[in-house]
C-alpha cells in the first residue's frame, strides 16, 4: 500500500435510506435496489460500472499520453453485472472496452495494454471480480 502521504485524490459518499450523495455534493442520487423492486434510482450495477468507466478512462487519457502526441479522443464503456456466488456472497462481473480516434490498431492495443496496467483493477486480479479490458470492437467510436 503506498504511503498515506502519496495519494493524489480522495473521495467519501455516503449511502443511506434509498440515497447516495458524496461529500462535496457532485454526485446526489436516489438509489434503487435488486431488494426492494419498487424503489427507483441509480442501481448498484450503474453506479459499478460507471466508477470502473470513469477511474480506467483517467488511466486511458495517462496512457494515450505516452502513445502519441497526436490530439485524440480516449471513450471508455464498462458493462458491469452482479451476482451472487453459491456461498451467497455478491460477485462482480465487469467487461470495459477503450476506444480511441486517431490511433492505429496497434497504438489502440498499447493503450489498453498500459491502461489496465496502471488502474488500481488490474483485469489480472480476480480474487472478487471478474474484469476485462479490451479494445472497442470497432477500434474507434
Amino acid at each position: 500500500m503506498p504511503d498515506p502521504s502519496s495519494w493524489l485524490h480522495e473521495a467519501t459518499a455516503t449511502a443511506s435510506g434509498g440515497h447516495v450523495r458524496t461529500d462535496d455534493g457532485g454526485l446526489s442520487s436516489a438509489l434503487a435496489s435488486p431488494l426492494a423492486p419498487h424503489c427507483t434510482g441509480l442501481t448498484p450495477e450503474q453506479l459499478l460500472a460507471a466508477a470502473f468507466a470513469s477511474c480506467l478512462h483517467h488511466a486511458a487519457i495517462e496512457a494515450a499520453g505516452e502513445i502519441t502526441d497526436e490530439a485524440h479522443t480516449v471513450q471508455v464503456r464498462a458493462e458491469a453485472r452482479l451476482g451472487r456466488d453459491d456461498d451467497g456472497r455478491y460477485r462482480a462481473d465487469v467487461h470495459a472496452s477503450i476506444s480511441s480516434a486517431g490511433l492505429s490498431p496497434e497504438q489502440l492495443a498499447q493503450l489498453v495494454e498500459h491502461a489496465d496496467r496502471l488502474w488500481p483493477f488490474s483485469s489480472g486480479d480476480s480474487t472478487r471480480h471478474r474484469l476485462t479490458v479490451s479494445p472497442a470492437e470497432n477500434g474507434g467510436r
